[in-house]
C-alpha cells in the first residue's frame, strides 16, 4: 500500500475531521522519527496514517479498537510490522511493542495530541508560536492535555531519545505540516 492508498482509505473510515487531523499528524512524526532513527519513512508514514482507521468503527467498544482495525489491514495485505504497531497501539490490549516502529507508534500517538493542545492554549493559537519549552513546560502541567498519557510519550526513552528531543522532532514535523492541521 502506499501513501495515496492509506489516505483515501483513511479518509473512507474517518469522517471526523479531527480524526483526520490527528492521522495526519501522526503520520508527519512517525515520517520524522524514521528519519532521526535511520527506518523506512514510508512505511512508518503508513502506520501513522492508519494507526486510528478503526476508530469511528470502535468508537463504543474501546476493547476493540485497533484490533479491528489491525486485522482490516493485515486482510488487504498490509506489512505484518505495520499491521502488528497499529495492534498494538492501545494499551487497553497489554501487548507488548517490539520493534521500533510499534514502540514509536505508541508514544507519537498522545505527542500529537499534547502538541496540538500546548498550541491552542497559545495567544496565537498556531504550532509555529510555540517552541519545545513551551511544550515541556505543559507536559509537566498533570492537570493540561490530561488525555496525552505522560507514560506513553515518557516511552520515547526506548527509541533512545531523551523527552525533550523527542518533543523537539514531533513539533517540527507538525509545524512543516501546520497548513493541513489547520494550526
Amino acid at each position: 500500500m502506499d501513501r495515496t492508498e492509506a489516505l483515501a482509505l483513511m479518509r473512507r473510515h474517518l469522517t471526523d475531521r479531527n480524526m483526520r487531523k490527528h492521522s495526519l499528524a501522526v503520520e508527519a512524526v512517525m515520517r520524522a522519527l524514521a528519519r532521526r532513527l535511520g527506518q523506512d519513512e514510508e512505511k512508518w508514514g503508513l502506520a501513522g496514517i492508519l494507526h486510528d482507521i478503526d476508530y469511528e468503527q470502535t468508537r463504543d467498544r474501546p476493547d476493540r479498537h485497533s484490533m479491528v482495525g489491525a486485522d482490516m489491514l493485515a486482510e488487504m495485505g498490509v506489512e505484518a510490522d505495520v499491521v502488528e504497531a497499529v495492534r498494538a497501539h492501545n494499551d487497553a490490549h497489554g501487548l507488548p511493542r517490539e520493534g521500533l516502529m510499534s514502540k514509536a507508534l505508541y508514544a507519537c500517538d498522545p505527542l500529537t495530541g499534547l502538541i496540538v493542545a500546548a498550541a491552542l492554549i497559545h495567544p496565537e493559537k498556531k504550532l509555529a508560536a510555540i517552541d519545545t519549552t513551551f511544550v515541556l513546560h505543559r507536559f509537566g502541567e498533570k492537570s493540561f492535555a490530561r488525555g496525552a498519557r505522560r507514560d506513553a510519550i515518557r516511552s520515547c526513552s526506548e527509541l533512545g531519545l531523551e523527552l525533550e528531543e523527542f518533543i523537539a522532532i514531533g513539533l517540527q514535523a507538525m509545524q512543516a505540516i501546520a497548513p493541513e492541521l489547520g494550526l
